[in-house]
This record gives structure tokens, sequence and C-alpha cells, in this order.
């Protein structure tokens, strides 16, 4: 037995505890002073539900962004309507002869409560409504397009023309002019010597020689 009351010491938060004993004592008044007022059987015991459910409701949305000044007045009116209970059956009223004014306001609480309810409860879907029109649209999805097609590579980069070697005397004969004119072109630098199969001759370009020596062929060659 020790140790359950010393788990239940550990476990049970004193201020939930302290929460749970002063809503059941506001219960109470509230249900007391809407029996003397007249509101017997059930109804007495529906006045202190919809005082604490407008309580609640005002008091989650004081913590939303929008309508906080509108939840803080529902949730001063039912705590005001809580209290008044609370301080009524203190002795303040005489509870057997309740005067008209207490009749008046527990009668018309029904009323208010209904007013509150519903102000909370359509602000809540107006903001609702505001955060999904600034929210930003969600496109609908699409296939991607799953058609062939052919892919074509890049041309490659033209190779360089290998050169066509010859000798002097075939450049001269080719292009119609003095064997001495090619060699002249080659030994100045205007024509590039190469090397070929034959280690003891000289090569040109037979492309370079038609750039180069463009401006001395015959004009039956460069028809």
């Amino acid at each position: 037995m020790r140790d359950l009351f010393r788990r239940l010491r550990d476990e049970v938060d004193p201020i939930v505890l302290q929460a749970v004993i002063a809503a059941a004592l506001s219960f109470a008044h509230l249900h007391d002073v809407a029996y003397a007022a007249g509101q017997t059987g059930w109804k007495a015991w529906a006045y202190p539900i919809s005082v604490d459910l407008l309580m609640i409701a005002a008091w989650r949305r004081t913590k939303t962004p929008s309508g906080r000044a509108g939840a803080w007045l529902w949730f001063a009116v039912a705590l005001t309507a809580s209290v008044g209970a609370n301080v009524v059956t203190a002795g303040v009223l005489d509870l057997e002869h309740p005067p008209t004014m207490l009749r008046i306001l527990v009668a018309g609480w029904p009323a208010i409560a209904f007013l509150g309810g519903a102000l909370l409860f359509h602000s809540r879907k107006r903001e609702g409504a505001t955060q999904e029109a600034f929210a930003e649209p969600q496109l609908p999805a699409v296939e991607p397009d799953t058609e062939a097609v052919e892919e074509v590579d890049p041309a490659p980069p033209g190779a360089p023309q290998r050169p066509v070697l010859v000798t002097y005397a075939e450049a001269a004969t080719r292009l119609g002019m003095s064997e001495v004119t090619v060699r002249g072109a080659a030994n100045d630098g205007r024509l590039t010597k190469h090397r070929g199969t034959d280690p003891g001759r000289v090569y040109v370009d037979m492309a370079e020689c038609l750039m180069t020596l463009r401006h001395k062929l015959p004009a039956r060659v460069g028809a």
C-alpha cells in the first residue's frame, strides 16, 4: 500500500490534480445556481457543461494566429460565469429566493453560449479558408513523355586533310610551271619541305603549292 501511494505521488502531476478538483467544484456550483434559478433535471447539469465547453473552445482559439481578440472576449465571458457561480454559492445571495437578475442571467445563458460557440467556429472556418487560399497550389502530376526520341550525335570535327606529297618536278608538272619556281618557293620558306619515302628527295604539299603559287599559275590551269 505504501508503494502504491509513493507511485501515485510520483506519477500524478499536482497541477493536473488541482485543475481537476477546481473544475469539479466549479461544475457543482454552476449546477446549484442553475437549479436554484429554476432549471431542474438534465437542464441544471447542461449549464456547467455549456460554460466549460465555451471556456475550453475560447482558450484553444487564443492560441491561433488570428481571432485572438474575440477568443479572449468569450473566454472572459465563460470565466465570469464560472467565477460568478462560485461566488453566488458562497452565501452572497439567498439561493432559496434567488433575485430576478440571477434568473434572467441563467435563462439567457444558452443563447449567449450558442452565439459564442458559433462565432468561434466560423472564425476557425474562415482562418482555414484563408490559409488554403494563400497556400501554394499543387500542380497535377504529369507523367513523363516516354516517346522515343532519336539521339543524333554531333558531327565530329573535320579531320585535317593529309598532305599530298610530291617532288619539285611533279609539282611543277601538275602546275604547268618551272621546277625552279617550285624549288625557289620552298627554299624561301613559302612552301613547307617534307620528308617522303625517298630520304634523298625533298617533298612539298600539292595543296599548299596551289594556294601559295596561285598567282603564278598559267591561265589554263586556273580555269
